[in-house]
């Protein structure tokens, strides 16, 4: 009699890599949940189209269970820490004087309304071997192949508003509105550079101080600012650590 064959689905077990990798990214979740989170609205995020996922930012409120940083995600961070640590080593080598802490030692941003609002820069180039004009805010990124690519093709504005907005932003309260901040983008596939000059924007940078003020007020008066899409499934959203409660 043919027993056949069992086609049903066996779970593989956990190779050694996968083990090693689980006590890896256990370490690096635990490690994260003791930094305490920051108590101010970030520079770097008031791109961000959805200004009640800010407020669930500022706030401090809870994320979805099961939608905090993976470990995977916290090396990628750590990653772009790296990478950001090469490139400065880079332009210094190839001749650009960038500067990324004060004369207090102190590393270069702002801080207004109180505090509230804080920002905190990568570097200032204040000479460059290429004639580049100085003083001028110099701002990195790394990103996938496929995200890399959109700002190489598509320059940094269009195709990563969010950085645009960053980018402006500092230009504006660190008072390097003069000459074009310096946008450096490293290929974490290829190591591919992209550099690119980012004039100023002043009705970028207005924009997203405005928001700022926006989101504080609402915070303070315990106001909900509305959603940015009516659509739960939007791109956006289907991405939001705030998912679940927003739509609740």
């Amino acid at each position: 009699m043919d027993a056949g064959f069992d086609f049903n689905h066996r779970e593989k077990p956990p190779s050694f890599a996968d083990t090693v990798n689980a006590c890896i990214d256990t370490a690096l979740v635990a490690e994260q949940a003791e930094r305490p989170q920051r108590d101010y609205l970030g520079g770097s995020r008031l791109g961000d189209i959805c200004q009640r996922r800010l407020q669930y930012e500022y706030l401090k409120t809870p994320k979805d269970p099961g939608a905090g940083f993976s470990g995977k995600s916290l090396r990628i961070f750590a990653l772009g820490h790296v990478l950001e640590d090469l490139a400065i080593v880079w332009l210094r080598r190839a001749g650009f004087d960038l500067r990324t802490r004060n004369r207090h030692g102190d590393q270069f941003g702002f801080s207004v309304v109180g505090g509230r609002v804080q920002g905190h820069a990568d570097g200032v180039v204040v000479a460059a071997p290429n004639g580049m004009a100085v003083p001028a805010l110099w701002e990195c990124k790394s990103a996938n192949a496929k995200n890399w690519r959109e700002i190489a093709k598509h320059g940094v504005r269009k195709a990563k508003p969010v950085y645009a907005a960053q980018i402006a932003l500092y230009q504006a309260y660190l008072g390097l509105t003069e000459a074009p901040a310096l946008f450096t983008a490293i290929n974490k596939d290829t190591c591919e550079i992209w550099h690119e000059l980012v004039p100023f924007d002043a009705a970028l940078a207005q924009s997203a101080s405005d928001k700022a003020v926006t989101i504080l007020r609402a915070c303070d008066a315990g106001e909900l600012l509305p959603r940015h899409t009516a659509d739960p499934d939007h791109f956006e959203c289907r991405f939001c650590a705030w998912r679940e409660r927003c739509w609740a």
